[in-house]
């Protein structure tokens, strides 16, 4: 689990994932961001709600920014919290529902605060009885057409580190280059580079949560060297490989 809280008025977030249910609310101000192929607006009053390793944008909707919470939670660690599997939400990334917002921001501060292991127990599971109103079960498996996508993405991931081309990519859609990248940014709304940095970005948070040094990180995940590590970190996740590293130690 990672708690997160920020004020941001400028900064605009590349495209990056999280590879855990993302849960926040807005407390100041207004953010657009781009979804699942849609674009989404939320504002005080309103719970964000995104499933896991799906790519997202960030930027301010108004001039002084937004200042919000997140809590992103694994899958497995939700699934054994809420005692049951299948969670998931919709497609409906902004739910305008100030009760629930409230008490979801009462909640993330209080986890916040918390260095009680008991007690922020008893705090997740206040979480879960918010959330479990907005959980649905699992969509349908995709059409076929969609498998060899899923192909892809799965190379993806069992291959950040590597030097990729467009042609071994578009080999397991059997696909030609050119119809697979125009293919590919339909499924998922990025391209395969954007996809794969994103991965590659997400595998360097884990390491450097772990401890990793980012010189040896951006070896780890395929990147040229710790300066490309911290230009693609800043821009996704709005904070610098060493500061983020820094926060996470020290909690």
């Amino acid at each position: 689990m990672e708690l997160y809280r920020a004020h941001i008025r400028r900064h605009v977030f590349e495209p990056h994932t999280h590879e855990a249910f993302g849960v926040g609310i807005i407390e100041a101000g207004a953010e657009r961001f781009r979804y699942r192929g849609a674009q989404h607006v939320a504002g005080p009053g309103a719970v964000v709600l995104m499933n896991p390793d799906e790519l997202h944008t960030g930027q301010a909707e108004t001039d002084e920014g937004w200042r919000y919470r997140m809590i992103y939670i694994d899958p497995a660690r939700l699934a054994a919290i809420a005692g049951e599997p299948g969670w998931w939400f919709s497609n409906e990334a902004v739910r305008n529902d100030p009760c629930t917002a409230q008490q979801l921001g009462i909640t993330l501060a209080a986890l916040w605060q918390s260095t009680d292991a008991l007690a922020a127990d008893g705090l997740m599971l206040s979480l879960v009885d918010l959330l479990r109103p907005h959980a649905r079960r699992p969509a349908p498996p995709p059409p076929e057409a969609a498998h060899r996508f899923d192909r892809v993405k799965a190379c993806l991931h069992a291959r950040f580190a590597e030097p990729l081309t467009l042609a071994e990519l578009a080999a397991e859609a059997a696909l030609s280059p050119y119809h697979f990248q125009r293919r590919f940014k339909a499924h998922f709304h990025v391209t395969p580079h954007q996809m794969l940095m994103a991965i590659r970005l997400y595998r360097a948070k884990l390491l450097l949560a772990e401890g990793v040094g980012a010189a040896q990180v951006a070896a780890d995940v395929g990147l040229t060297d710790q300066a490309h590590l911290t230009r693609a970190f800043a821009n996704r996740y709005g904070v610098t490989p060493v500061r983020y590293q820094r926060a996470v130690r020290q909690r």
